[in-house]
């Protein structure tokens, strides 16, 4: 059995660890594709290890959310700094599109996670029973992903991300498990306004069933809402979610007035 890979992005020296990130990526996506967010998260001093988009089988879904859940479990060992045992908690997971719905769908069964418990999720992208991409040309699938030249730019010359990933559909188990099982702990979800492949309707019933969710809309973002043209301000998003959850959810900062 080969040891898994990961891509890991350190906090700077002389920095206390904030927290652990474990990242999912989603469909045709690989580590690389989050070079740029790991990077920035790690600079706020939180320690982020990137892992593989999970194979995710849906003809026998429980066994794949297991072996999902163990491999987060491993993942998460080995994070803490100077060596130590365990992981510097909170242990967040995030996710993009279906590495954002086989963490909700692993949360949803009681004990799945196992020592990968997080204390908090970030699911980005998420989609829904919307139709699939129908296909078409490189250009095309990207202009369903993003529009930010950097990542357009990336994605191209990622020898290792698969293409057309995005046209077939989303198996109806992995949704239904996703957005009808319960994710108990704090999450902020993400979604672009100019996604095709999301559904707010299943968003929004999960923002209304989960206890303590944030459904944050990104204007004019597309499908890869972590890296479209927005990235700065979502990045932002995802640190200030972090932050606040060190302080039981009570954001550091409250607008008393403003003109704008």
């Amino acid at each position: 059995m080969s040891t898994p890979e990961y891509t890991d992005h350190h906090i700077p020296s002389g920095l206390a660890t904030r927290g652990t990130v474990l990242l999912v990526p989603g469909r045709g996506e690989t580590r690389a594709t989050y070079e740029r967010l790991g990077r920035r998260l790690a600079v706020d001093a939180y320690r982020v290890r990137v892992v593989d988009a999970p194979d995710l089988d849906a003809d026998d879904l429980p066994a794949a959310l297991a072996r999902f859940g163990s491999a987060l479990a491993e993942a998460a060992g080995g994070t803490a700094p100077d060596g130590a045992e365990g992981v510097v908690r909170p242990l967040v997971l995030a996710g993009a599109d279906t590495g954002a719905l086989a963490i909700a769908a692993l949360l949803g069964r009681p004990g799945a996670a196992g020592d990968a418990r997080p204390d908090a999720v970030v699911l980005a992208g998420l989609p829904g029973h919307s139709e699939a991409h129908p296909g078409g040309t490189w250009d095309e699938e990207l202009d369903v992903r993003t529009s930010c030249p950097t990542h357009r730019a990336r994605l191209t010359d990622d020898s290792r991300f698969r293409r057309g990933a995005l046209d077939g559909p989303v198996p109806e188990a992995l949704l239904t498990a996703a957005y009808e099982g319960e994710v108990a702990v704090p999450a902020l979800l993400l979604t672009g306004d100019a996604d095709p492949l999301a559904d707010r309707e299943p968003l929004d019933r999960a923002v209304k069933a989960w206890p303590r969710t944030r459904l944050a809309v990104v204007r004019g973002g597309h499908h890869d809402v972590l890296n479209d043209l927005q990235h700065r301000s979502v990045a932002a998003e995802v640190v200030t979610f972090l932050e606040a959850l060190r302080n039981d959810l009570v954001p550091a900062i409250a607008v008393a007035s403003s003109a704008w």
